[in-house]
């Protein structure tokens, strides 16, 4: 067994790109993290997409001559990229392979205009419970329980686009106000349309390889995937609570740390602002109840104690299924060298992702995966 590395990431631009399609994308990406890492060669690769084409992959991968290795495709919701980064890294961590290429791809633009659609079989698509309602009902409940306020959802939105003024790959950016955010047109209530990551295209690689204990390199403390398990009256939580609290459980004891207060840089799963909120909490960032406290007060916010998606997350930056995860690792890696140029998090050298994947009938998302990355 042998530890892990990143040696080097790239995306493309995230947005509605009709003039892009998957394999520019791919080489947008992989071209990047290839030259970033420092050396073209690969021995298996890691695919995750949702929507993507039979021999997406493949068909991507061939056009920058990347052919003759293993290419395995992965699909878990919103969660396939970092999927394709754990089986990455597991693959390196076991001598299986030696430099090993995660990707995610994405056009969401082009295969679907909207959210996840619950399957016909499932008894959320009879309810009309797509994740946007489904999100719009954790909102409900933190209401109704007084554990947050309108306001307290759209500073989440307002402090992502924020953020996102100093990512230049991010779709959308902006310097909203609370009342802008909650004024915009409902979309599942109570989010409204800015409290909703949009439509989106886009790729985004990591190469990752043996420890080697260079300059440049990221190491991988831990990395964690669950599915969920079944949802009921059990759980006194919303839905993606506790498949989230445990699987950073998971990843934090796999890095050695006793705790997420050791974290200095988070990028979680913000489809929603509701989605930011409720992960915070699930992580033990803040106490249950406090996640709208946080992104009002500024606590998650760049300067704060816990800055949470500095890159705009998915809410700004956008939320191209498959390659979100692998953009949250590449925002992770250029933040812990100290290249994410106008957002960067001063000092920081222990980083984390969250994605969460939902949509499968009565269980609590359809998988988690949680990674810890440490500085050079």
């Amino acid at each position: 067994m042998t530890g892990v590395s990143v040696y080097g990431v790239g995306t493309s631009h995230f947005g509605r790109r009709p003039d892009r399609d998957a394999v520019t994308l791919v080489h947008d990406a992989v071209s990047e993290a290839l030259a970033d890492a420092g050396d073209p060669a690969l021995d298996a690769v890691w695919v995750g997409t949702v929507f993507g084409a039979p021999g997406v992959a493949q068909r991507s991968l061939r056009a920058l001559g990347i052919t003759g290795i293993p290419v395995v495709t992965v699909e878990n919701a919103c969660a396939s990229g970092t999927t394709a980064f754990a089986e990455a890294c597991e693959a390196v961590r076991s001598g299986r392979y030696g430099r090993v290429l995660a990707l995610g791809v994405e056009r969401m633009s082009a295969a679907f205009d909207g959210a996840i659609t619950p399957e016909p079989s499932d008894p959320e698509q009879a309810s009309g419970l797509a994740l946007p309602a489904l999100y719009a009902m954790s909102a409900a409940r933190y209401l109704a329980l007084g554990a947050v306020t309108h306001e307290q959802l759209a500073a989440v939105s307002v402090k992502n686009h924020a953020h996102a003024l100093h990512n230049p790959r991010a779709q959308y950016a902006g310097s909203y106000t609370v009342e802008q955010v909650l004024g915009s047109r409902m979309i599942s209530d109570p989010l409204t349309l800015l409290q909703c990551c949009p439509t989106s295209d886009g790729a985004a690689a990591a190469v990752l390889g043996p420890a080697g204990g260079t300059g440049r390199e990221v190491a991988v403390r831990g990395v964690a995937l669950r599915s969920g398990a079944p949802w009921n009256e059990r759980s006194p939580h919303v839905w993606g609570h506790d498949l989230t609290r445990d699987t950073a459980a998971d990843a934090l004891a796999a890095a050695g740390l006793d705790a997420v207060s050791d974290v200095d840089v988070v990028e979680v799963h913000d489809a929603f602002t509701i989605g930011e909120i409720v992960t915070v909490e699930a992580l033990g960032l803040v106490p249950a109840g406090a996640g709208g406290r946080a992104a009002e007060s500024g606590l998650t916010a760049l300067g704060g104690r816990h800055p949470v998606n500095p890159s705009g997350g998915l809410l700004s930056r956008g939320h191209p299924l498959g390659a979100t995860g692998l953009a949250q690792v590449a925002e992770i890696v250029w933040q812990l060298r100290g290249e994410a140029t106008g957002r960067q998090v001063e000092g920081a050298r222990i980083g984390l992702v969250e994605t969460m994947g939902g949509g499968v009938s009565v269980l609590d998302g359809n998988a988690c995966v949680v990674a810890v990355l440490e500085a050079p």
